[in-house]
């Protein structure tokens, strides 16, 4: 397992299309290992602000080097609460929001956190592990027709009917609490086959179908795509004119509520139009869908589905 907490994707692509104002006010609503905040900081002058959201509070442990930075804030917090948090702080507006919606090195590669099918442990999947349901719970406690919704809704999985009958009728023999477990029941492979990243013998179709299952439970588990909604609609009061926000999404399902939003302004993605025909939208589009450079891929091969979009705020 790796110790690199995270790498940013397109780390210098999105500090720049941020075009940040040195005695500004930023969030960083996705801190993780600090990689963007950091950058963010080097940036501003003594006159500036960055908040740091992060809702798992083991990010915190990765900011020893800026607790004593004035011009710094860590919020141990769901990023949907943006709003109430900035107004706590007493701030109005911001120059600048920034969010990097991929799963961070450290939830995959540690195992005790249930986010890969790469390891074997418990069925957790919780960013926030201070409460809350886990997968387990998900797992065995969703009906099967709830369980197929989530499949097909967050995993896209045509076959999420079949997954979910799979499931109920496993959990009927024995609770599934550990994802090795859940391979087994996918895939109809041995628990043990999982076990210290030994899966390379699935095929290529096994794992796709496994990533998106495990994609599917965590976004369930984390309402990942509630708290995205929350912080759009958000962005539309806090951002100042001529303020940007950058946002790095990594699969369809974010990449299609972001680019419906930044196009018409609202979550139903609804187009409006004036008297003669010109779209009304409260953005200026800056990036639409930068995509890491193959030399970024071969460094880090994790940032090759990583798809940035920058608005500016009119």
């Amino acid at each position: 397992m790796t110790n690199t907490y995270h790498i940013p994707a397109l780390l210098n692509e999105t500090i720049n299309g941020l075009n940040i104002n040195p005695e500004g006010v930023y969030v960083d609503v996705t801190f993780g290992g600090g990689g963007h905040s950091r950058a963010l900081l080097s940036e501003l002058n003594e006159k500036g602000r960055l908040f740091s959201f992060d809702r798992d509070i083991d990010a915190f442990a990765n900011a020893n080097d800026l607790q004593q930075d004035r011009r710094w804030q860590f919020v141990h917090s769901d990023f949907r609460y943006i709003s109430q948090f900035l107004d706590y702080y007493g701030v109005e507006k911001v120059d600048g929001i920034l969010a990097d919606l991929g799963v961070s090195f450290h939830h995959f590669d540690t195992a005790e956190r249930g986010f890969s099918f790469r390891f074997a442990g418990p069925l957790d999947m919780r960013m926030n592990r201070q409460g809350g349901k886990t997968a387990a719970d998900i797992v065995n406690q969703y009906t099967e027709e709830d369980l197929a919704r989530v499949m097909y809704m967050y995993g896209e999985l045509k076959q999420s009917r079949q997954i979910a009958k799979r499931i109920v009728k496993a959990r009927t023999e024995q609770p599934i609490e550990r994802t090795e477990q859940l391979c087994a029941v996918i895939s109809g492979e041995r628990f043990q086959a999982f076990v210290n990243e030994k899966s390379d013998y699935l095929t290529n179709m096994q794992k796709k179908e496994l990533t998106l299952v495990f994609q599917a439970l965590r976004i369930e588990v984390n309402d990942e795509l509630g708290s995205l909604r929350s912080l759009l609609s958000a962005s539309l009061d806090l951002l100042k004119q001529g303020g940007r926000i950058a946002v790095l999404t990594y699969h369809s399902l974010e990449d299609r509520m972001l680019k419906n939003f930044f196009r018409s302004g609202n979550l139903a993605g609804e187009i409006e139009k004036d008297f003669y025909g010109r779209i009304q939208t409260p953005f200026r589009i800056i990036e639409k869908g930068m995509t890491a450079s193959a030399e970024e891929v071969e460094r880090n091969p994790r940032s090759r589905s990583a798809k940035l979009r920058i608005v500016e705020r009119l």
